[in-house]
């Protein structure tokens, strides 16, 4: 076999032609013959028994010529690669293949290669650090809601409904007369104040006694579903019984129930949580900013197989997330079973993943232009941290992955750390005094309150939901008890 023109392109394509000689096509024709030979039928001779001579002047002399070509195809190939010293990613394409006049056979090969980097600047970047002091507010507002996971029902006997507390009602709509789907569920827990019913409904529950019946008059908001937008309706409702949380006292003894002596004690370590929380937000924020600048400072053209490959290994990863493991199942499956569609994947998948891959060729250029290495006892750190977090043992990702990914993976985070370690923390910019947007009246949800379609978190990992249908919020079917 013959290398000859390699053509490296600017879009980080490269083709090549590799010739082989009539020896070589003819061993792979014969290999063909032998291969094929057994299931072929010739009047005459026994089956897998004919001459190639004859199965050709039978089917015509070209008859093996795409199973020998397909034979050879691979290591012509392969050698093309090594004589061009290329790192190909993707699948390679045959663009032409011919039989020559000598009787040999020349492929015409196509490929993406790795792309080159041009680092700009990534040492001694700077970006804003977000800086806050934790208020005693915070910590009043953090406590508030340990008094509420800790909070006590307790049954109402003797009053009428007030806001805040917890309902429990059967209710039944009617338009003009006659009962709409959707409208009607028995033993329902609404909590009074909570907005999650349309409005004006819940407003009407206050001041009614346990065992009353009441007919509430409700108008539909005109943004509502179209078949009740704008319609006044009635709804039958009875209310079966009260109850409210009881908040426990903010005092020694919650503090006690959350391991410390004293509320002060219990006030310190949420401070501290809190500027632990905040910190670690701050830092991660400030490392994405940082990398991003190293990015955008940087020049690559990235090949679409590697955009196409990362898009694959988050809709899969993520897909694993809900049980969906089978490498074989096709990515158009994947997006339909997650309900992704092409808006979704042009908006929020394909940025994410061209980001992630120019993360990476980041880190990989400035490991190689730093030099950096990791040495055996580096890696085996390295993996024993990851096992920990896997679940597995350091021999098993060894196995898995193979030393040589883990040491690059070593490299790059190494990288990383350089680059952020180098970096200028600014102090925010001061803000100048704004007047303070008129506030907004919320909107309040139709009774009861409907289970909202997810949306993918718009994030570098490109978290993507499952595909749910869009309920209308509305109350629940008739008959149908709300859990």
């Amino acid at each position: 076999m013959i290398v000859k023109n390699i053509e490296k392109k600017e879009d980080n394509t490269v083709s090549f032609q590799v010739s082989c000689d009539a020896a070589e096509f003819e061993k792979a024709l014969n290999a063909a013959y032998l291969k094929a030979k057994k299931n072929i039928n010739i009047p005459g001779f026994r089956k897998g028994k004919a001459p190639r001579a004859i199965i050709e002047g039978m089917y015509g002399s070209e008859v093996f010529y795409q199973d020998a070509m397909d034979e050879l195809a691979p290591a012509a190939f392969d050698l093309g690669v090594k004589e061009g010293e290329l790192n190909i990613v993707g699948a390679p394409a045959i663009k032409d293949v011919n039989v020559t006049e000598e009787k040999g056979v020349e492929y015409t090969f196509s490929a993406e290669i790795y792309p080159a980097v041009t680092l700009g600047q990534y040492k001694g970047l700077e970006a804003e650090r977000p800086v806050r002091e934790i208020t005693d507010e915070d910590v009043a507002s953090e406590l508030e809601s340990a008094r509420k996971r800790n909070a006590r029902k307790i049954t109402v006997e003797d009053r009428a409904a007030q806001m805040g507390d917890f309902a429990n009602i059967d209710f039944d709509g009617f338009l003009n007369g006659e009962r709409f789907d959707g409208g009607k569920s028995e033993g329902y827990e609404l909590e009074l104040g909570s907005n999650s019913f349309v409005p004006g409904f819940e407003e009407q529950i206050v001041g009614m006694k346990i065992g009353e019946e009441k007919d509430l008059d409700i108008t539909f908001p005109q943004e509502y579903t179209p078949e009740l937008a704008g319609k006044a309706v009635v709804f039958k409702v009875k209310l079966n019984g009260l109850s409210y949380n009881e908040l426990p006292a903010l005092d020694d003894d919650f503090a006690g129930d959350n391991g410390f002596d004293t509320l002060d004690e219990y006030k310190a370590d949420v401070r501290a949580n809190i500027e632990k929380r905040f910190n670690e937000q701050a830092d991660s924020a400030f490392r994405s900013e940082i990398v991003k600048k190293a990015i955008d400072n940087m020049s690559v053209a990235v090949p679409n197989s590697m955009i196409a490959s990362k898009v694959e290994d988050i809709l899969r990863n993520y897909a694993a997330n809900f049980g969906m493991t089978d490498r074989n199942m096709p990515v158009e499956k994947i997006m339909e079973m997650l309900g992704v569609d092409e808006n979704m994947m042009n908006l929020n998948i394909r940025p994410a993943a061209v980001y992630q891959v120019k993360n990476d060729l980041l880190l990989e250029a400035v490991a190689e232009e730093e030099k950096i290495e990791a040495t055996a006892e580096e890696i085996d750190e390295y993996v024993k941290k990851m096992a920990e977090g896997f679940g597995a043992t350091a021999e098993q990702l060894k196995s898995y992955f193979g030393e040589e990914v883990l040491a690059a993976e070593l490299k790059k985070e190494k990288a990383g750390k350089l680059i952020v370690d180098s970096a200028v923390a600014a102090a925010p910019a001061a803000e100048e005094e704004k007047k303070p947007a008129p506030k907004k009246r919320a909107s309040k949800k139709a009774a009861p309150k409907a289970e909202e379609a997810e949306e993918a978190p718009k994030t570098e990992e490109a978290e993507v939901k499952p595909k749910r249908t869009r309920k209308k919020a509305e109350p629940k079917a008739e008959e149908e008890k709300a859990e």
